[in-house]
C-alpha cells in the first residue's frame, strides 16, 4: 500500500510539473503574441536551453553566464566566406540601433567548426564585428549539444582538410534571460526590422 501511494505521489508530482510548464508556456505565448512574427513547431519552449561552451579566454561558460540581457544568438563559423559575416554584421547593426533606442542587447556568435575555431580565433572574429559580441566555441561534443538545443543544422563538407566549408542553418535567435528563446529571425530580416521586433519583446516582458 505504501508503495502504491508513493507511485501515485510521484505521478501527481510529475503531472503537476507538466501542468506548470504548460501554463508557463501559455503565459509566455500570450505575453508576446503581438510581437511574434514566426511560428515554431512545438512552441517556443522547444528551442533553446542550457549549454556549456568556451569563451575567448578559454574559460568554460554556461548559458546563464552569457545570456544576462536580451541576446541575439547566431551559429556559424569564422572561415565562412560570405553568409556568416553578412548575418553577424546585420546582427551587430541591430544591436547598435537598439542601443540608440535605449535597449541594451548582446550579440553572441557560437562556432559550429570547433576544429579550426579556437577560443582566440572566435574571440577575435566576434570583437572585430562588434565590441559587445561574445564569441563561443568548445569541444565537438559541447558544440553539438548547443546546436541540438537550438535545433540548428551543420555539416562539414568533404574536400580540402584545411579549407573546407560547413553547411549550416542561418537563423538568429532572440533569447531573454527570464523567458528563454522567444523569436527567430531569418537571413532576409533587415536590421531595422530586427530592432523593432526585439524592442517589442523587451517592452512586453
Amino acid at each position: 500500500m505504501t508503495r502504491i501511494f508513493a507511485v501515485l505521489a510521484a505521478t501527481v508530482a510529475v503531472g503537476g510539473l507538466g501542468a506548470a510548464w504548460l501554463v508557463t508556456q501559455k503565459q509566455t505565448t500570450e505575453l508576446f503574441e503581438n510581437c511574434r512574427a514566426s511560428a515554431v513547431a512545438g512552441g517556443a519552449g522547444a528551442i533553446g536551453g542550457a549549454f556549456e561552451l568556451l569563451n575567448a579566454q578559454g574559460e568554460t561558460v554556461t548559458d546563464t553566464d552569457v545570456i544576462t540581457e536580451p541576446t541575439l544568438v547566431y551559429f556559424g563559423y569564422t572561415y565562412c566566406p560570405d553568409v556568416c559575416p553578412l548575418d553577424v554584421s546585420r546582427n551587430a547593426e541591430a544591436v547598435d540601433l537598439l542601443a540608440d533606442g535605449g535597449i541594451s542587447t548582446t550579440p553572441v556568435f557560437i562556432s559550429i567548426d570547433p576544429e579550426r575555431d579556437t577560443p582566440e580565433v572566435v574571440g577575435d572574429f566576434a570583437f572585430n564585428l562588434h565590441e559587445k559580441m561574445i564569441g563561443l566555441t568548445g569541444s565537438p561534443e559541447q558544440v553539438k549539444a548547443a546546436s541540438r538545443a537550438y535545433k540548428t543544422f551543420y555539416q562539414k563538407q568533404d574536400g580540402d582538410p584545411e579549407y573546407y566549408l560547413v553547411n549550416h542553418s542561418t537563423y538568429t535567435y532572440l533569447v531573454l534571460p527570464e523567458h528563454g528563446f522567444v523569436e527567430f529571425f531569418k537571413r532576409d530580416a533587415p536590421a531595422e526590422d530586427m530592432a523593432e521586433r526585439v524592442s517589442c519583446f523587451v517592452e512586453s516582458a
